[in-house]
């Protein structure tokens, strides 16, 4: 007897432990080259919400919130669906993690949250507004990425600036390739708060992208 229940907790014990597991984690990567795209995985939190924090609140910078609402290609509001979002800091730099994360997690830095869409497909974040690269030519922005549970995970177009004087028409077409729909955005200013909105197709001019899987 004692030998069959020690049987049976090997086999129980890593399938629960597999239930348990995030379930984010077996996201295929689709609308390739995506260099870093494994690092949505790395430190995602146990609990996501529809509004999260990517710059604490004491971080030095122009306050931002950024929101948008996710919907399929059809048009229909889409919840569940995780964004993720890193950026620089306001002198432009991804500041290392502490303690530092391996690999590409590491490489985006602290300035890093995940959100969870809501019912209505609504997502927010709350930040800085990040700096351009010291080295100067890269307009100012914001990385995004997707994760569609039980689909795929991949890059969209950053969220870029109207009033950004490194947003030329050169910059624009070398960068701007509408993947998740349109990430140049224009940003309003109320209370000392930059306030943009990004809003997001899901797998609009993404490659590989699995169109015919039912979310």
């Amino acid at each position: 007897m004692q030998r069959r229940n020690i049987i049976l907790t090997l086999i129980i014990l890593p399938i629960l432990a597999a239930a348990g597991a995030d379930r984010t984690m077996n996201e295929p990567i689709v609308g390739l080259p995506c260099e870093g795209c494994e690092a949505v995985f790395v430190g995602t939190p146990k609990v996501l919400s529809s509004r999260s924090r990517i710059a604490p609140a004491d971080e030095p910078g122009e306050p931002m919130h950024l929101t948008g609402g996710v919907v399929d290609r059809k048009g229909a509001p889409k919840a569940g669906v995780i964004v993720y979002a890193y950026q620089t800091n306001a002198q432009g730099i991804y500041p290392m993690a502490n303690p530092s994360l391996p690999g590409w997690a590491g490489r985006h830095g602290r300035l890093r949250a995940w959100a969870r869409t809501d019912a209505q497909g609504r997502y927010s974040f709350d930040t800085i507004r990040p700096g351009s690269y010291p080295e100067g030519g890269i307009p100012q922005h914001i990385h995004l990425h997707i994760i569609e549970p039980g689909r795929a995970t991949y890059y969209i177009d950053d969220v870029m600036f109207t009033d950004d004087p490194l947003l030329t028409p050169r910059s624009k077409e070398a960068l701007v390739t509408g993947r998740g729909g349109a990430g140049v955005v224009t940003p309003a200013r109320r209370d000392g708060v930059w306030w943009v909105q990004r809003d997001i197709v899901l797998g609009h001019a993404i490659p590989g992208y699995p169109s015919d899987h039912v979310l």
